[in-house]
């Protein structure tokens, strides 16, 4: 179910902005972020999809209280993008320290409902263990939750062959505890970028909470 139905955005077009580190305890140069982030930040808090590792309970798209949710979009038998970005998020979180790992949520959206309701979360949760598997048959829904994160798919069936064939957006996006798409990275960002942008951003969560 959507909790508050929005328009549904075109095609978007993602322009990186300057973004900004934060200092080390030491001085000098403050880290960069990899990924890009959008100004002003697209918010998903009002949105949920079902939880099909919670008995279908409804997920918020947001990040509890001071963490960030890892979202990605895919498809079960995508042979190549949706396994090395799961296992890539797995890799990356598990590069932070046990405190910090445990502030990182990870949750995929499947774009091919008919086929992977029944098994998207045994998928998920074969990549991360406490990871989220969020699917609807509602196409509205589903794609009202992909507009704001520029999120787009189609998914085919080829007349002459039989076969589904599916194309699908491949970012990863990260979400803060106010449902704001604070960071979008592209397919390719490496497992360690991946890791110390994760560190950037919990330490922002938490300059956010003390400021």
């Amino acid at each position: 179910m959507i909790r508050r139905a929005r328009r549904r955005f075109g095609t978007a077009v993602l322009v990186a902005t300057v973004v900004v580190g934060i200092a080390g305890c030491g001085g000098g140069e403050p880290p960069e972020l990899s990924g890009f982030q959008r100004d002003p930040a697209p918010n998903v808090g009002e949105f949920s999809l079902p939880d099909l590792t919670n008995d279908g309970d409804e997920f918020p798209i947001r990040a509890p209280d001071g963490e960030i949710l890892l979202v990605y979009f895919g498809y079960t038998n995508c042979p190549d993008f949706c396994p090395t970005t799961m296992s890539d998020a797995k890799l990356a979180r598990n590069r932070l320290d046990d405190d910090d790992a445990e502030r990182v949520s990870v949750a995929m959206v499947t774009v091919d409902p008919d086929r992977d309701l029944p098994i998207l979360a045994d998928y998920v949760q074969g990549f991360i263990p406490d990871g989220h598997a969020l699917g609807t048959d509602n196409a509205s829904d589903l794609a009202q939750v992909a507009a704001p994160f520029g999120v787009t798919y189609d998914v085919t069936e080829n007349s002459e062959t039989g076969e589904i064939e599916v194309v699908h957006s491949t970012w990863l996006y990260a979400v803060d505890d106010e449902g704001d798409i604070v960071l979008t990275w592209q397919f390719g960002v490496t497992i360690d970028e991946l890791a110390q942008d994760m560190e950037i951003l919990l330490a922002q969560v938490d300059e956010g909470e003390t400021a």
